[in-house]
């Protein structure tokens, strides 16, 4: 009798097990479906340099579209990384490959419209429907900053560089069958914002651009968001390399900018970066104008204080 339950039990495992690799097998294309924010690339020169301030300061384009390994020299430089593509992220769920950013029409951004542009950067959904795997975190970001990030794009040298095609291990075609979903806007997008010293604009930076919450703030084991925003983040924990924990940006007594003032805040970014194995991507953050960061300076200090543990890094 029990040999019988056992083998009942085998079998309806290996049908489970079989049904869901089949399912799997065929959830790999899936198609979503978004719409196409009406951006449009302009050939104004104020609206591609506004572009290009965006994608080499606050939105640290090149972090992961720049395999030059001097790219931190260069950006202080005030000389920008070719923004081909090519890096690689080893990671438990398979091998990703940042993609060509150039304006290449055959292995760069060249092949797509604008609004197709728009909809990956905004919905995560690729021009054939596929979800894109949601690194990028711009959903908020205005339709003007998204206008002038496409202008300064289009207007790149082409470099045609083919770029390897994502490696999913089993566990990664699971996710991307059973998990993986676009992420798209959670409030209301604004057409436009006016660049000041303001918190709101601040905030805006923070948020929408320069993405520091996904460092700053706690995540639990698959990496949903579990702290205080912007009271700081999780460790990096590397073999052979000092641990380096992201601290409280909140004005409490713990945090880490509370005995700064702004001239201190301002000057650290333009130090860039000083630690080799930090990940923080000071080198762009170091283009960003005074003005930039006085406003995200004003809207950390109008934060809710958030007392931690203090970090010594």
């Amino acid at each position: 009798m029990f040999k019988k339950i056992l083998k009942w039990f085998g079998a309806i495992v290996l049908l489970l097990v079989g049904g869901v690799t089949i399912a799997t097998g065929f959830r790999q294309h899936l198609e979503y479906d978004a719409p196409f924010p009406f951006v449009k690339a302009s050939k104004d020169s104020a609206v591609i340099e506004r572009g290009r301030n965006i994608v080499f300061g606050p939105a640290h384009c090149v972090a992961c579209h720049s395999t030059d390994a001097n790219k931190d020299s260069l950006l202080q430089a005030g000389i920008d990384p070719v923004l081909s593509g090519g890096y690689l992220f080893d990671l438990p769920f398979g091998k990703l490959y940042s993609r060509n950013i150039t304006s290449d029409t055959a292995t760069g951004i060249g092949k797509y419209t604008d609004m197709e542009i728009g909809r990956i950067i905004r919905y995560g959904v690729h021009a054939n429907g596929e979800v894109v795997l949601p690194f990028m975190t711009y959903q908020h970001m205005t339709d003007d900053d998204l206008s002038a990030v496409i202008s300064y794009l289009r207007s790149t040298k082409p470099v045609k560089k083919e770029i390897p095609l994502p490696e999913f291990t089993v566990m990664g075609k699971v996710l991307k069958a059973f998990i993986l979903k676009p992420l798209g806007p959670t409030e209301k997008v604004e057409k436009t914002i006016t660049p000041d010293t303001s918190a709101a604009y601040g905030r805006y930076l923070v948020s929408n651009v320069a993405n520091c919450g996904a460092c700053h703030t706690k995540r639990d084991g698959v990496g949903q968001f579990v702290g205080e925003p912007l009271a700081g983040g999780n460790p990096f924990i590397e073999p052979g390399k000092d641990t380096l924990t992201p601290p409280n940006l909140t004005p409490h007594a713990t945090g880490r900018l509370n005995s700064w003032t702004k001239e201190i805040f301002i000057a650290r970014f333009r130090m860039g970066k000083l630690i080799e194995h930090s990940h923080m991507p000071w080198s762009s953050y170091s283009r960003m104008s005074d003005d930039d960061l006085t406003a995200i300076w004003n809207y950390l200090g109008s934060l809710k204080p958030v007392k931690t543990e203090e970090v010594k890094n």
